[in-house]
């Protein structure tokens, strides 16, 4: 967020230097937080979306969640 302000800061002060700078600083942050860059859900690996978790491998797990129904 920090970057996001400073983008607001350059546009009310119309430093174009500034807010070129600011705008890099956002993308690098999206980036890093994965918002931006290459995809993962293209690795190959099986899609479980729409399968109940008792039915995946991820059923050993969720058999062990205190709430779960298997």
């Amino acid at each position: 967020m920090t970057a996001r302000r400073e983008v607001k800061a350059a546009r009310d002060a119309e430093d174009e230097e500034r807010l070129t700078a600011a705008r890099k600083a956002v993308d690098a942050a999206k980036v890093a937080l994965g918002e931006r860059g290459p995809v993962w859900w293209t690795d190959g690996a099986k899609d479980f979306n729409r399968h109940l978790a008792k039915n995946t491998p991820y059923a050993s797990w969720y058999a062990e969640l205190p709430d779960s129904k298997t």
